[in-house]
């Protein structure tokens, strides 16, 4: 992966940080009652709400498909944050606190693509918007289907895989559209 593309995905990931921090301090960590398969499925809302707007060409409520962006991003981080902690973590988690998961989650899924990049170069940056939501979507599914076998894959990479795969996607449609 470039310098120029680790500076690009460096750039979003602080942005979609700065939406978790306020978030995070103005519900505080109202999201820990959530189980993966919620989580799932407000990533789904989400990414259907792009497709839809993509497909339509028009919208009804203002916020942007790049806000979305930020949504799946940053609940993706909270699932991937979900399975870390232990079963007797408290419900609310202090930001400073919590900032050290997000972070190392981060760090996690850039290693990930850095790797990944390695392998099929930038082959992200001449792909549609339009095409990296349909496979965003169709990683949802994936989830949804391993969420519903309780877990048990035969072949396939677990649920943290696909998450950590649509930050990517994601992260790569914010660098489109804002950078």
């Amino acid at each position: 992966m470039s310098d120029k593309t680790i500076n690009e995905y460096q750039q979003v990931m602080q942005r979609c940080k700065d939406v978790f921090a306020k978030k995070t301090r103005d519900y505080g960590t109202a999201w820990r009652i959530l189980r993966l398969p919620s989580i799932t499925d407000q990533i789904f809302i989400k990414a259907q709400r792009i497709r839809s707007i993509q497909e339509k060409g028009t919208q009804k409520v203002a916020d942007d498909i790049t806000g979305e962006f930020v949504g799946i991003i940053n609940y993706c981080l909270m699932a991937l944050i979900q399975m870390e902690l232990p079963a007797d973590a408290p419900m609310e988690i202090p930001y400073e606190e919590l900032e050290k998961y997000y972070d190392q989650e981060v760090t996690k899924t850039l290693d990930l693509q850095i790797n990944k990049n390695h392998d099929y170069g930038e082959a992200w940056r001449d792909m549609r918007v339009s095409s990296m939501t349909d496979i965003i979507l169709m990683k949802l599914y994936r989830t949804k289907q391993i969420e519903d076998n309780q877990g048990v894959t035969l072949i396939s990479e677990g649920v943290d895989a696909n998450y950590r795969d649509m930050i990517n996607y994601s992260v790569f449609c914010l660098i489109k559209l804002w950078l």
